[in-house]
């Protein structure tokens, strides 16, 4: 009777044993379905204007320049404020002249004594009545006192501080009365009527800037400035200038343009604007994408290539591309791509021609992180995709 028991007591055991081991052995796998691979995406926005490009600049006047006398003194006269207009030729400050004048006088004397010298040794030295050394040194005298007096003439005319062109006292920097040194900076003065405009663009957009503006003007490149005081209107630049030297931080090139003033919008230096270059002219095409860098593979030929999601069916096929410059972790894309076509950003190197995909949930698709500037004065276009 006690066998009896164990033995039915151990049968079911083991059975359940099986059972469960027969579950958890992972080298037993269901039959699966077709391999779909989720997928993040970027849908590439309605091109813009061929290679338009945005930049963050501020305004300097053309022409500025620290004023200062050439001679020391006590100011006399100091008649202009700052952000007061001045007329050129006009009196910016003033020095007491009383001490320039008396060496004026004193060398005019000077130089009559030695003139009178002069004219008689010419007539003497004829005659043989003095010595050719005697007529020399009476000449030098009198060479010397006529410097003299012109030098002690251009220095009372230095007591007088004039207004080189027609502009604005932007600063001040000494009160009337006050004792002044040569060369101390008395009044800056800046010309409004022509600003510049000032802004960094990278290595290769500098090289067709500097081409086109100064080697080749019947195909400078389109410039114009925008101000958040005028949104509607474009204020057009010419090219004034471009630096040879990287800055060291950036490594960008600083580009100056000139612009006049407008008439019906106050532009001070000091101001920002948003500078618009068009390079459609100049690259040869009429349409540009910038897309990452992660969606572009490269085929055995080093041809490279995007993968277009096929939204009916929902897989993937690659494109032959053209690629241009490298913008940060983008790429420009030159010809090869639609707008409103959706392609593959990340995981581009997983995948094979026709394979099935999904997208990820939105919350996981990638966020728009391409500059998207507005041109005002038309309807927005955009160089960059829109990611989903």
């Amino acid at each position: 009777m006690m066998k009896s028991s164990t033995f039915q007591l151990v049968v079911p055991i083991t059975l359940l044993t099986i059972v469960t081991l027969t579950a958890c052995d992972s080298s037993i796998t269901p039959p699966q379905g077709e391999s779909i691979r989720p997928v993040k995406t970027l849908i590439v926005g309605t091109p813009g204007m061929g290679g338009e490009r945005r930049f963050p600049a501020r305004i300097e006047s053309a022409r500025r320049v620290e004023l200062a006398f050439r001679v020391p003194g006590t100011l006399q006269k100091l008649p202009v404020k700052e952000g007061e207009e001045v007329k050129a030729g006009a009196i910016i400050a003033q020095l007491d002249p009383a001490d320039f004048q008396t060496a004026v006088d004193d060398r005019k004397a000077v130089f009559t004594r030695t003139s009178a010298d002069y004219e008689r040794a010419k007539e003497l030295i004829k005659d043989g009545f003095i010595s050719r050394v005697d007529y020399d040194k009476v000449e030098a005298d009198y060479k010397s006192a006529k410097a003299a007096l012109r030098q002690a003439e251009q220095e009372l005319s230095y007591t007088t501080l004039r207004a080189p062109y027609s502009g604005n006292v932007a600063a001040r920097y000494v009160q009337n009365f006050e004792e002044v040194q040569a060369k101390q900076p008395i009044i800056a003065l800046r010309d409004l009527t022509l600003l510049d405009v000032k802004f960094n663009v990278p290595e290769s957009l500098v090289i067709s800037l500097s081409e086109q503006g100064i080697e080749d003007e019947s195909q400078d490149i389109p410039v114009y400035a925008s101000f958040d005081a005028a949104p509607d209107t474009r204020y057009w630049l010419s090219y004034k200038e471009a630096a040879t030297r990287a800055d060291p931080k950036t490594q960008t090139f600083e580009v100056t343009y000139t612009l006049p003033a407008p008439d019906e919008l106050e532009v001070l230096p000091g101001m920002t604007t948003t500078v618009t270059i068009d390079v459609t002219r100049y690259l040869g095409r009429t349409t540009v994408f910038t897309i990452p860098a992660s969606a572009v593979i490269a085929d055995p030929g080093l041809q490279p290539k995007v993968w277009i999601v096929e939204p009916e069916t929902m897989t993937v096929s690659a494109r032959e591309i053209k690629v241009g410059s490298m913008e940060g972790i983008n790429i420009r894309v030159l010809s090869g791509l639609e707008g409103g076509e959706r392609i593959v950003i990340a995981g581009a190197p997983y995948l094979v021609e026709g394979m099935k995909v999904r997208l990820l949930p939105d919350h996981e698709q990638a966020t728009d992180n391409l500059p998207r500037e507005t041109v005002r004065t038309a309807p927005e276009v955009s160089a960059s995709g829109t990611q989903g």
